[in-house]
């Protein structure tokens, strides 16, 4: 069960960082946005999930103080866009015609 929070999680962290103007969010605004979709976590198990993000190439991540700023990358957009698929991410759903 841990593996397919995580893999949501990651999901809805791209899709957060893509309905962003710039494309950018801090993690303490990303535990807020996981927190509609059941998942309650710390600031810490955030970062946990954009450094994994950020191995794998969706984000990118700057530290500002103790937040970090997460900022989707083409790869994490493709993602998105089913052209792509990033192991440990929840594919996302078909688009409804």
């Amino acid at each position: 069960m841990n593996q397919i929070i995580r893999e949501q999680a990651r999901l809805i962290i791209l899709k957060s960082l893509a309905e962003q103007v710039d494309e950018r969010l801090n993690s303490d605004l990303l535990v807020e946005m996981l927190k509609p979709f059941g998942i309650r976590k710390d600031r810490a198990w955030v970062h946990e999930e954009l450094k994994y993000l950020q191995d794998m190439g969706a984000v990118t991540v700057l530290v500002a103080g103790t937040v970090q700023v997460a900022t989707l990358t083409d790869k994490g957009h493709r993602h998105l866009e089913r052209e792509i698929a990033i192991e440990g991410v929840k594919r996302p759903s078909r688009p409804v015609s």
